[in-house]
Parts: structure tokens; sequence; C-alpha cells
């Protein structure tokens, strides 16, 4: 079943996993520009080869759900892995000059001592704290996604680290957004100025940002689900609005990690 055969509940309950506690064990450290004048007016972190190709999360059910499959057919998303994941393969990047495509699996069967629940949803400021206590993930390769929660495997070698994370951006971040209307949904190009609140459920990646033909500013997010989506997997989101929060509340958490 793709995005389009879907109903509305059925796809927000496949896709937006996207849970954010209360309060955090670990604060972020405030980031501040050293100098203003030094913000590119566009950026797009794919021209520096610092971002992987879309990945596709896929329905993903809890291993519990797996045995009385049939009976109970609840899913949940996994997208929160995936954000952290595709900022983490960012700043990697950046670091090393090496592009590595890391191992969301790895968070969704290990991180799961503290706020984060796998596919049953989490958010990425836990994912950095687990990675930087974990010291670092293992490669897609070595631990493949498989759209089902497994048991921790503990013998990878990691290859990726990070110090700790902070609130605001010079590599591409983690964002969540409300995307829970149909328009998200159904998104498939231009620039997405949204019928959508700020009741955050789900976890992108940002990965730029620019200025459209017409002027109209906008932020360049890619998304876990698939390429199919919006487009090629990303969606061109409105930047300059005039509520702080940003279009579907973009603006309202975000934050990456540092290496």
């Amino acid at each position: 079943m793709n995005s389009q055969t879907k109903t509305n509940e059925e796809f927000r309950a496949n896709h937006n996993g996207y849970r954010r506690p209360s309060h955090a064990s670990v604060k972020p450290t405030p980031f501040m520009y050293q100098n203003v004048t030094q913000v590119p007016p566009t950026k797009d972190w794919r021209n520096e080869g610092a971002v992987t190709d879309v990945k596709h999360q896929q329905p993903a059910v809890s291993a519990i759900q797996l045995y009385v499959r049939g009976l109970i057919y609840i899913l949940v998303g996994c997208c929160w892995a995936f954000s952290a994941v595709a900022a983490v393969e960012g700043i990697t990047k950046l670091k090393t000059g090496q592009l590595i495509s890391l191992s969301e699996q790895q968070l969704v069967d290990c991180d799961t001592a503290g706020n984060n629940r796998g596919c049953g949803g989490g958010y990425p400021d836990g994912a950095f704290e687990f990675i930087q206590q974990n010291q670092g993930l293992t490669t897609e390769e070595n631990y493949p996604y498989q759209a089902v929660e497994g048991t921790c495997n503990t013998e990878n070698e990691n290859v990726a680290q990070i110090t700790g994370y902070q609130d605001v951006p010079p590599t591409p971040i983690s964002v969540a957004v409300d995307a829970s209307g149909q328009s998200f949904q159904y998104y498939s190009g231009g620039i997405f100025e949204g019928d959508c609140g700020t009741n955050l459920d789900h976890a992108v990646t940002l990965v730029g940002y620019g200025d459209a033909d017409d002027g109209t500013k906008y932020w360049l997010v890619k998304n876990s689900w698939g390429t199919e989506w919006g487009e090629e997997g990303y969606i061109r989101m409105k930047r300059g609005v005039d509520a702080a929060e940003g279009v579907c509340g973009i603006t309202l958490v975000a934050s990456y990690p540092t290496a």
C-alpha cells in the first residue's frame, strides 16, 4: 500500500513516529553563529556530498505485533531514527571526508532504555544521546534495516562517533514537523505552504535552504518515505513566513550532532 492508497489515519500510524518527552536527560549545547555575515544566502548539503540517498522507513512492526500478526495490526514509525542517522551521516562526512550510510536498525534495536521505543516512536535528541554514550554507530551494511524491532546486536564495530548535539545548524540537522495532514501525505512537488498545525509527529532532516525561481524562500527537507514521495523523496517547505514556528512547526525543534 502506498501513500496514495492509505487513509490518512493509516498513513499517520505507519509513518509518523516522532515522540518528544517532556524533558531530556542531557541538555543540548546552545549554538551561536560566530559571524552571521558568513551565513550563505542558499545552501544544499547534497552538493557537498554530505547527504546519502533517500531511504524508506516502511511500515514497521514490533516483535510482539509480529507474534500476533493478523489479530493486531498497529503500525508505527521509525522516522526519528532516520532523521538522526541522516544528521550523523552529514557531520561524519564533514569531519572525515567520507560519506557512509549508517544504521537506523541499530537505533531501533538498541536505543530503548530511555524515551525512545524503537518503532513505537522516539525523537532525534534521544538518539544523539544514545550514539554518544554508545561511542558511535555502525554502518547500514553491517546492521541493515529490517523494518521490524529485533534484539540488539552489540558485536558490530562503530564507525561514526559524535561528541554531543546542539540546537541549530551548520550541518544537516534533525527537525520535527506536523505531517498529519493529507496535504503533506500527498505532496508531490513545489513549495509546500502547508495545511498543517504544530502538533509535531514526524522527524525529518533539513539539508538546505534556498530561493525558488519566483523568489519564494524554502527549506530543503529530506524525508524517509522513499523516492516516490514528494520531489524524489524531498520536500521544499516555505520559509520566512510570519509565524515564528514556521510551516508545520519546522522551526520549533531542531538539533544536530557535533563531532
